[in-house]
């Protein structure tokens, strides 16, 4: 018996890579910020300066030479062993396929061999979406995560929302 033929189209997962940024990627970092409408837009020096002084905490997913979506982070400088997240977001187009539980990851793999154990990310209360990314991630890597207040609305000049801390760590 031959098998039936059909004119559908198979849609498949397109392959992403991840890796460090570079400077000449600073612009698109920007631009998908800039696009997601949630973000807090910083400078495009910013973007740019990032990619250059914190490749090695931060990383990119790369679609057929594009550039879709990028995780921020560094160092803190008072816990050598913890990665802050900064920003994460992925282009609209890709959202909804775990890339952004892939990028962070991905960036934890990397920068476990430098001895960094933790990370830790702020949230808006009201922000359930970042929320479950990062609980999941703390999930599927068994590990802890926990939340307390950080920064309260007064502590900014604008009308921004308060900003919990999320620590994610290896059980002890």
């Amino acid at each position: 018996m031959t098998p039936i033929q059909t004119s559908a189209t198979l849609t498949t997962t397109p392959e992403v890579s991840f890796r460090e940024p570079d400077v000449a990627d600073g612009v698109r970092l920007w631009e998908i910020a800039r696009d997601s409408e949630v973000l807090d837009l910083n400078s495009s020096y910013a973007y740019v300066l990032w990619c250059q002084d914190y490749a090695r905490t931060s990383i990119v997913a790369e679609v057929d030479g594009t550039v879709v979506g990028f995780v921020t982070g560094y160092v803190r400088p008072q816990a050598p062993d913890t990665v802050m997240v900064w920003q994460v977001a992925v282009d609209a187009d890709q959202r909804g396929l775990g890339l952004a539980g892939r990028m962070l990851s991905a960036l934890m793999d990397r920068v476990e061999s430098d001895s960094i154990t933790r990370m830790q990310t702020t949230i808006s209360p009201d922000n359930e979406a970042s929320q479950k990314l990062f609980t999941s991630f703390a999930e599927r890597r068994d590990m802890t995560i926990t939340r307390r207040d950080y920064f309260a609305p007064e502590d900014f000049p604008d009308s921004h929302e308060p900003e919990d801390l999320y620590t994610i760590a290896p059980r002890s």
